[in-house]
């Protein structure tokens, strides 16, 4: 029972309980309201009809006497008093003669004037304060000469009258509140629970969909309705299931996006430095930068065109592979940036496309280690591998150009001498130009070639890096 009252209670949280509640109560105040008014005033009459019955014998005998012929108004005086004498309710009277005027009063004097009697046979009025109640007959009522007019005592009826209203009152609120504790007993538990668990179904809702768990067990799945409650329910429940299905499926289609973002922001890494992707991808077509001093390898496998003839085209291009990656894994390790390779020729930089000091020796150290794969390669697969390792220092100009499988580029006269200290040294060796040999000569071991004929460059004095002093 107590569970009940609570949960009966609990119905008056809500504001809308309560607004329902407030409107219900205060409607059947306003009806009885309405109702009490002309009740109030039939009551009235009610209470003067009783104090009328109350007289009514005084009043009759008064209205016989006066029919009678009393020419003597001594007489006729006596005997009016002495019938009003007893009376407790009548406390005044007046007595006119049709033609002649008043005859005889006593008590307090009535309110009524003749002139309210001109076209009435009975005149009633009650005093504004309650207090008195006067009735006047006129003589074609009283079927004589004489008018007769009486003043009552009323001061009970507004007491009477009070106590009358004090009890409709008390019945009335009685009502309303049995009427809207019956209205919200029964709307608590076919709308307002229901709109609050409704509610609680919203806010699982949207927790849900907005930190992506799993259906809830929603209170509107399980319950089914023939009303517009229950047509809500339906269209939240179907509304939430087709939220729901498009954003597992935007989800899922979100993560097939990131992949292969994913997928194509790796391969143009491997085509492109990150820098000049993004700038690509911000819009930028006409990317070209200048660089006071970049150092550039260009290296080439010894023999590699005798090593195709005997190779089948499957292996020479495992074997390409295998050498090349050995190549960019070196690149990656010190920070350097592989520009391209053509045929069996790979070329590398540093310095670029963010500027370094140490670009030099970073070059030096891969042409070092990259000596070392090949020996390790030839090794494992049985072949004749040696390298040959042109290095030049010098300013550059770096870009992309092309719409199409375009790459990060070099240009620039370094670039020229690079390949040609490539192309006009001695195989299994690193020759470098006296540009480079100036940034390394104080940490590396580097033996004159001496002067040497370039191609488009006229002597230049060349060396050979043997490798590091410490």
């Amino acid at each position: 029972m107590s569970i009940r009252i609570f949960s009966f209670l609990g119905f008056f949280k809500s504001r809308l309980s309560r607004q329902i509640a407030l409107w219900v109560f205060a409607s059947i105040l306003v009806i009885e309201a309405i109702i009490l008014v002309p009740s109030y005033f039939r009551r009235e009459d009610e209470l003067l009809m009783q104090l009328e019955q109350v007289s009514r014998a005084t009043v009759d005998s008064l209205i016989f006497l006066l029919k009678q012929d009393m020419s003597d108004r001594n007489v006729l005086q006596a005997k009016i008093k002495n019938l009003t004498k007893d009376s407790t309710v009548i406390l005044g009277l007046s007595i006119y003669q049709a033609d002649d005027g008043l005859i005889y009063t006593v008590g307090e004097p009535p309110e009524i004037s003749l002139e309210e009697l001109k076209n009435d046979g009975i005149v009633r009025k009650h005093n504004l304060d309650g207090q008195r109640y006067d009735i006047a007959w006129s003589e074609r009522h009283l079927g004589g000469d004489y008018i007769l007019i009486v003043r009552h005592d009323a001061s009970l009826i507004q007491p009477e009258l009070y106590a009358f209203i004090g009890r409709i009152a008390i019945l009335v609120i009685i009502i309303s509140a049995f009427v809207t504790s019956v209205t919200m007993l029964f709307l608590g538990g076919t709308v307002i629970a229901p709109i609050l668990r409704l509610r609680d179904d919203l806010i699982a809702a949207g927790d849900a969909l907005s930190k992506d768990r799993d259906k809830p067990d929603f209170y509107s799945f399980s319950v089914k309705r023939d009303d517009e409650l229950g047509e809500v329910m339906l269209a939240f429940n179907q509304m939430f299931c087709r939220v729901y299905d498009e954003i597992a499926q935007r989800k899922k289609a979100e993560k097939i996006l990131r992949a292969e973002q994913e997928k194509s922001e790796r391969l143009l890494l491997n085509i492109l430095p990150e820098m000049i992707a993004d700038r690509l991808k911000k819009g930028d077509s006409n990317i070209a930068d200048g660089f006071a001093e970049v150092t550039i390898l260009f290296a080439d496998i010894v023999g590699f065109t005798e090593i195709s003839s005997h190779t089948s085209p499957q292996e020479l291009v495992e074997l390409l592979n295998k050498i090349f990656s050995a190549f960019d894994r070196l690149s990656d390790r010190y920070g350097l940036e592989k520009i391209k390779t053509i045929g069996d020729n790979y070329m590398v930089a540093g310095g670029l496309p963010m500027p370094c000091t140490n670009h030099a020796e970073s070059i030096a150290e891969m042409a070092l280690e990259m000596q070392q794969e090949i020996m390790k390669l030839s090794g494992e697969c049985d072949k004749p591998l040696k390298i040959r390792i042109g290095i030049n220092t010098g300013p550059v100009v770096a870009g992309v150009i092309g719409t199409k499988k375009f790459i990060y580029d070099l240009w620039g006269d370094a670039v020229n001498t690079a390949s040609r200290m490539e192309s006009q040294g001695i195989s299994g060796k690193i020759q470098v130009s006296d540009s480079t040999y100036q940034l390394l000569c104080d940490r590396y071991l580097l033996e004159k070639r001496g002067t040497i004929n370039v191609k488009g460059k006229g002597d230049m004095t060349t060396y050979l890096l043997i490798g590091r002093k410490y």
